[in-house]
């Protein structure tokens, strides 16, 4: 697996293998590698000549009092893993070579990047599109791989791709959950014991909401309340949203019909996790 952690000498590598006609896949990640990142890179190994793994927390992303500063960081252990996936490049650039002196041009994408988790953090998805076509640009994959978890993210890069004719297919793969359902994050590591159990709420709301779709319930106000129901008998220090909408607008819905997105944000402690479930009605 070759590292690169400078823009011009990957640019030139990718271009020599893409001369040979080889695919690339990239798999954006913002590192401490887990069974998630994981799976996406093995997918991306099985459907390319070439895997590029980029590690990169972007601070663009990172609103105030969040935690960049904090975030967990572990490059061996990423290496070692992306390498054990399949990956056949890693990708780490410091923030200067992603962000030099001077730097002052964003990607925002309207009507998606101000709803659900855009609500409370205004800057992230302008943070987010930008890091990515960034990626774009200097990987030039024929494919990338993003988790389901960020459901909103996956919609928000796929409008972009298309707005702006970037020639690169974005692949959703499926949330991978520990054994109580909570879906892997490198924030889980930010809970204690008693939050990490408590965390495991999230999915069950999310399981009895789509109980209730198999069982024939559509009101999408009845559901919201039973899922704030079940979170709140674990105590969460904050429920940030819980939103039924349309799976690829991710507008509002009242009544479950067609491709329906169930998506919420709870936070445990100082620690705010999202999940969700798509549900086919």
């Amino acid at each position: 697996m070759r590292i690169y952690h400078k823009i011009p000498e990957l640019k030139e590598y990718i271009a020599f293998q893409k001369a040979k006609w080889r695919s690339v896949g990239l798999v954006p990640t913002m590192g401490f590698l887990h069974e998630g990142h994981v799976s996406l890179i093995e997918k991306s190994a099985s459907e390319n000549d070439l895997t590029v793994v980029s590690i990169f927390v972007n601070p663009t992303q990172f609103g105030p009092n969040e935690d960049y500063e904090t975030y967990p960081r572990d490059f061996e252990a990423d290496s070692q893993a992306a390498r054990n996936a399949g990956a056949d490049i890693l990708f780490a650039p410091p923030p200067d070579e992603m962000y030099p002196d001077g730097y002052g041009t964003y990607v925002y994408v309207e009507g998606l990047s101000d709803l659900l988790c855009g609500k409370s953090r205004p800057d992230h998805f302008r943070g987010v599109a930008s890091v990515v076509c960034k990626l774009f640009n200097i990987v030039t994959p024929d494919r990338a791989y993003f988790g389901q978890k960020d459901a909103q993210q996956l919609v928000i890069i796929g409008k972009m791709a298309r707005d702006l004719n970037m020639g690169v297919k974005i692949i959703g793969c499926p949330i991978i959950r520990e054994e109580d359902g909570l879906a892997k994050s490198s924030r889980n590591t930010y809970l204690s014991s008693d939050e990490r159990k408590r965390a495991a709420a999230l999915c069950r709301s999310l399981y009895r909401a789509q109980e209730m779709v198999q069982a024939g319930q559509r009101n999408a106000g009845i559901i919201h309340d039973a899922m704030i129901q079940t979170l709140k008998e674990a105590s969460p220090d904050l429920i940030d949203y819980v939103e039924i909408v349309n799976a690829d607008t991710l507008q509002p819905v009242e009544l479950l019909a067609g491709r329906v997105l169930i998506a919420l944000a709870v936070r445990f402690g100082q620690t705010r996790l999202i999940d969700n479930i798509v549900l086919e009605v």
